[in-house]
């Protein structure tokens, strides 16, 4: 289909090992996103790259029902995101889905981008989760190098609305991964 679809499997692939690994007692715990702890930025990880990710494909709106969800409250809520991963991949797997435009509480864009920017909320927020638990999110070199165009294309917007922090200075060795996240704001060293 194309590269954002790839990167969007592998990407949802490494979100459904990572939601699995995050520790129940670990909830409260701080993240690289200061605003949220482990809990709420969970439920935002969630809620936009699984619900969101179908819905866009299906051009709806999220259901309102689902914006205060507290996901991480349910029993097997990491096998629930598995799950509506899966339901959002194969949404994204119907070539049409790929054509016109997707309309957003923010405005309309081009299908291949609204799909970029969720791939690279699932990965961006999915190495928030890793970190806050202990684990890392692991990406290809080519998914890496689609999330880095991704966010510098991106990372103006993202500050004017505090979506991203100032960027971060990381080593001229830094994968393209690396470089996204620093880019985004995020220091790759960071630890709990």
């Amino acid at each position: 289909m194309n590269e954002i679809y790839a990167a969007m499997t592998e990407c949802a692939a490494e979100a459904k090992r990572v939601a699995r690994a995050v520790p129940a007692d670990r909830l409260d715990a701080k993240t690289p996103c200061t605003e949220f702890d482990l809990r709420t930025l969970v439920n935002h990880w969630v809620l936009f790259t699984s619900h969101g990710l179908e819905c866009r494909a299906q051009r709806r709106d999220i259901p309102a029902e689902l914006m205060e969800r507290d996901f991480t409250a349910e029993p097997g809520w990491a096998d629930a995101y598995a799950a509506q991963l899966d339901r959002a991949l194969a949404a994204w797997a119907e070539p049409g889905v790929w054509e016109g435009e997707i309309t957003t509480p923010v405005g309309a864009a081009a299908a291949p981008d609204i799909a970029s920017l969720v791939v690279k909320e699932m990965a961006v927020h999915g190495w928030d989760v890793a970190r806050a638990a202990g684990e890392d999110f692991r990406v290809s070199a080519r998914t890496g190098e689609l999330l880095r165009a991704v966010v510098e294309k991106n990372a103006e917007l993202y500050r004017k609305y505090d979506g991203f922090a100032d960027p971060v200075d990381v080593p001229p060795t830094a994968s393209a991964f690396e470089q996204a996240l620093a880019i985004s704001g995020r220091d790759p060293r960071w630890t709990p």
